[in-house]
């Protein structure tokens, strides 16, 4: 397929703006061009609710802070903005609009919106209050009126009706529109996720009623109505008076409470809906309003997503939710959430690859199934690489370090990613940005350093820091056609005073953006003001250093093997380069060695612990940190360091060294809470921990009895997922060796239908039944009984009309050096009486 170059793309974009209408077959066009619409983007919350509070408690200013934020969507191309404005925190309890701050930053942040040429679809209605993750303090109709009762109580109705017509005929100050009128808010989504249940002619009704509130204001935008959240009276929605219908993605679930490990592409594959034939459904436009790959900060979701969305027929979808930059080094709006230009920067890129995808992808087009459409059109995404990347004749964008070289280097315009391609070579961990303006002439933007010091996805708290920022001098090389190797570079944002030559190619950069120019080009008519696009070429957007010094975030090695070396890795982020940093290696309380520690990459370390200090036993070790006259020690950042004879503190990082012959742990209760997804799937089912009667934790999955006229549950009743690509690191000289799988569990009831999958790096699964009594033994499962199997799809994928399994194609026998993840699943059977239940203790490789 044919992508428009840049310049055709701003002609269009110029083009396709104003009005839309959805046609007899359900697309959205634009009114002017008859153009199909294609839209990309986010939410964004600053205006409303925590996001609010938390600028406050901070004492960030609002207005800078959204017009930050806006500038950082504008480099990552989106064009596409959608959020449920919080009604609670807006009107009163009768649906009366008030005119305070919340509104007033929302005008503005729609205005900002504009201004980057960023189109909107809003949500009026949101039914929650504001409180999440504190306690709520809204005081408008939603915070007296449940889900339930918003489309069966007559005041209730009445309320949103009055707010619908008011908000609508509210003029922004800013843009002096009407809400209804402004040609950038291209439609209106009724209400955010509304909570329905039998019968259909009441939910029917009051769509309708709300839909008619919108029209009678005498607004003719497109009205769409949320058909994914009540799947039981789906048709009442597709029965409905509206345009469109809207739809979320989250495809592994929520709140995993720490970072999902392996590969979830196959839980992006496909977005197939159950009733995507119904006419009623063809001859409306769909939108997702809400979609994101939660817990997960691998940069390879996001564009698979946008390539299932358009093979589904999708023409807008907006991420939840953006990060604002000022509260961004917490992750505290949503912590299953982490997205922001600065500090997740492969991901932020992986949106702006996304975005291309989206927009260049035809709706309805497929291009097969994984791992087939691992490649499609001008894109690649390699979970292997943890790689996402564009290649076009004039685009170049990529989210890890590729080989991969421009297309068409000659041609090429538009260049960003995150570390080093055969076009620039980056020692930093930050994003950048190349932007051709002339021949010869380039704008170079580049982001701070960004380390993460700690799971995003644990229990957040704005005094925790995630991710450290640092402003770093950072080893430069261009290799573009145009530029040639002894180019100039001129500083141009606020305060960047670098004049500088270079050489073959090469120059140090700090945090900035800077004018690049051939041998011989002038530069003389860019300056800070000239515009680019949708932004002034001298604007530059980033966040001061992290005041926190030093920081280390390392877990030691599950087991190493005796008389192997062993290679420990850690993060440091914080060096400078007078700096150095040692591993003081002891065998317990045997010989101590102190290694140098050497520089992979930037804040990346490792060093080698001989064979001779790897004997049976236990390896404990510290990494100590020498600037200058000071030394720190870590795990803890103490002062001084080990080997000192006041050295008083007990914390250290240990590994059991083991025999090749030692049985390798998969999974343990006792010990892995923390690192797993274990979840009840059926329902009436549920997880917990125990102790068996020898005094071992075991977890354990639970089937109650069905309630009364419940239908009995089919399919995985309960299941653990478990990731042990990393155990396998300190053994991978013993993997070849393994021969069995032992699992220590038992089973409340004598036929449990228990089985045990092994998934690889490519997704291929592979089960074995597992023969479970009511004492806790030991099943041995040798690895030859292991047979190619569907893969499950745990966490569940919402919404729940989605797959739930994937089966890869062609698969041949189990390689265990191949293998990264386990799942244990339960098949739903019938219970009477007391509970059923599945306890497992641990699993192991022998």
């Amino acid at each position: 397929m044919l992508i428009a170059s840049p310049v055709c793309a701003q002609k269009a974009a110029k083009e396709n703006s104003g009005d839309v209408f959805v046609d007899k077959k359900g697309v959205l066009r634009w009114q002017k061009t008859q153009q199909e619409v294609a839209l990309f983007g986010v939410n964004y919350t600053a205006p409303f609710a925590y996001s609010y509070r938390a600028h406050q408690k901070l004492g960030v200013n609002l207005e800078q802070a959204i017009r930050q934020d806006v500038y950082h969507l504008a480099r990552l191309g989106v064009d596409a903005f959608r959020v449920h404005v919080w009604d609670v925190e807006i009107t009163d309890t009768t649906g009366n609009l008030l005119e305070n701050e919340h509104l007033r930053l929302f005008d503005f942040l729609v205005h900002e919106l504009k201004q980057r040429g960023i189109k909107l679809i809003l949500t009026p209605i949101a039914y929650w209050n504001n409180g999440y993750p504190e306690k709520d303090s809204g005081t408008g109709f939603s915070s007296i009126y449940s889900k339930t009762q918003a489309y069966t109580n007559p005041r209730a109705i009445a309320a949103q009706e009055r707010y619908l017509t008011q908000f609508l005929n509210h003029r922004n100050p800013y843009t002096k529109s009407l809400n209804r009128e402004d040609p950038d808010i291209l439609a209106f989504e009724v209400c955010n996720e509304p909570k329905y249940h039998q019968p259909e002619a009441q939910v029917t009704s009051f769509a309708d009623r709300m839909a008619a509130a919108i029209r009678a204001t005498g607004c003719r935008k497109p009205v769409f109505y949320n058909v994914s959240e009540n799947p039981d009276v789906y048709q009442a929605i597709l029965n409905a008076k509206v345009d469109g219908l809207t739809f979320q993605w989250y495809p592994q679930g929520l709140v995993s409470n720490h970072t999902l490990r392996g590969n979830f592409l196959p839980y992006v594959d496909q977005y197939p809906i159950p009733y995507r034939q119904d006419a009623r459904f063809l001859n409306k436009a769909k939108m997702v309003y809400e979609f994101e790959s939660a817990d997960i900060i691998q940069p390879v979701m996001y564009p698979f997503m946008a390539r299932s969305f358009r093979e589904a027929g999708f023409q807008w979808a907006t991420q939840f939710a953006y990060d604002p930059l000022a509260i961004a080094y917490a992750n505290t709006e949503y912590q299953t959430h982490y997205l922001n230009l600065v500090y997740t920067p492969a991901k932020a890129i992986s949106l702006l690859i996304a975005g291309k995808a989206f927009r260049s992808v035809g709706r309805g087009q497929s291009f097969g199934r994984y791992p087939q459409d691992s490649v499609f059109s001008n894109f690649h995404v390699s979970y292997r690489l943890g790689l996402s990347e564009m290649n076009s004749p004039e685009e170049f964008y990529y989210t890890a370090n590729t080989r991969t070289a421009p297309r068409q280097s000659a041609r090429l315009q538009h260049l960003a990613g995150v570390g080093s391609s055969p076009a620039v070579s980056y020692g930093g961990t930050g994003a950048y940005f190349l932007d051709k303006l002339a021949s010869g002439v380039w704008r170079l933007e580049v982001m701070p350093d960004a380390v993460a010091i700690r799971d995003p996805f644990e229990k957040a708290s704005l005094s925790k820091p995630v991710t450290q920022i640092l402003w770093n001098d950072q080893p430069l090389q261009v290799s573009l056609s145009d530029l040639g190797r002894s180019f100039s570079i001129r500083g141009l944002n606020e305060g960047n005073t670098m004049q500088s030559q270079a050489a073959d190619g090469r120059t140090t950069v700090r945090p900035g953006v800077y004018l690049l120019a051939a041998a011989g080009k002038s530069t003389a008519a860019f300056t800070a003001q000239t515009a680019f696009q949708h932004i002034q070429l001298g604007e530059f957007v980033a966040p001061k250093p992290t005041a926190l010094g030093p920081q280390v975030r390392h877990a030691a090695p599950a087991q190493a093997t005796a008389g192997q070396p062993l290679r420990i890795s850690a993060t440091i982020s914080g060096l400078m380069p007078t700096d150095s940093v040692f591993l003081v290696a002891q065998h317990y309380y045997g010989q101590t060695r102190t290694l140098p520690m050497s520089t992979r990459s930037y804040a990346t370390l490792e060093a080698t612990v001989p064979a001779e200090l790897l004997y049976p036993g236990q390896l404990r070790y510290w990494l100590v940190l020498k600037k200058g006259a000071q030394t720190l020690t870590f795990p803890g950042g103490f002062s001084g360091q080990p080997r000192d004879w006041d050295f008083a503190h007990p914390e250290h990082y240990e590994v059991p060294i083991v025999a090749a012959g030692a049985p390798l742990p998969l999974f343990q209760a006792s010990r892995d809470q923390e690192r797993i997804e274990a979840h009840g799937l059926a329902p009436m089912t549920w997880t917990d921990y125990v102790t068996l009667p020898d005094g071992t934790l075991a977890l354990r999955l639970v089937q109650g009895p069905a309630r009364p006229n419940q239908p009995a549950a089919t399919g995985p009743a309960a299941s653990l997922r478990a990731f042990f690509g990393d155990k396998l690191a300190g053994r991978a000289a013993d993997l070849a060796s393994f021969t069995t799988v032992v699992v220590r569990a038992r089973s409340s009831q004598p036929d449990a239908k228990v089985s045990l999958t092994l998934t690889t790096k490519d997704a291929v699964a592979y089960a074995a039944p597992l023969a479970l009594g009511p004492e806790a033994r030991e099943i041995r499962l040798p690895l030859s009984a292991f047979r190619p199997a569907a893969l499950l799809l745990m966490p569940r994928p919402y919404p729940g009309f989605l797959p739930l399994q994937y089966q890869a194609p062609g698969a041949g026998s189990l390689k265990i050096t191949e293998a990264e993840v386990l799942h244990l699943t339960w098949e739903a059977t019938t219970v009477a009486g007391s509970p059923a239940s599945v306890d497992i203790e641990s699993i192991s490789l022998q």
